[in-house]
């Protein structure tokens, strides 16, 4: 992992990955809300885990979204993330 190579995001590619982060935590919420609602398990078995399901997934999308914003902020010594970011 020492010799991996850092390559910065294109800013679009950061400005999509910050609008789907929004849409992952709100798939998320509604999964879970969905997973709370069912009281009964043995009638709704398969909609629990269904549901579950999609909690595990959103959350692991959430996930990798923030660590790749994070290792983005982390370029600043990438020639191609200050070509990139503008300066404020």
């Amino acid at each position: 992992m020492a010799f991996a190579k850092r390559v910065a995001l294109a800013p679009r590619a950061v400005r999509q990955l910050r609008r789907v982060r929004s849409v992952y935590v709100a798939g998320m919420l509604l999964s879970a809300l969905g997973l709370l609602s069912y009281d009964d398990a043995t009638a709704s078995g398969r909609q629990a885990v269904i549901a579950g399901v999609f909690v595990g997934v959103f959350a692991v999308l959430l996930t990798l979204t923030a660590v790749q914003l994070w290792r983005h902020g982390r370029t600043e010594h990438c020639s191609t993330a200050k070509k990139l970011t503008p300066l404020v």
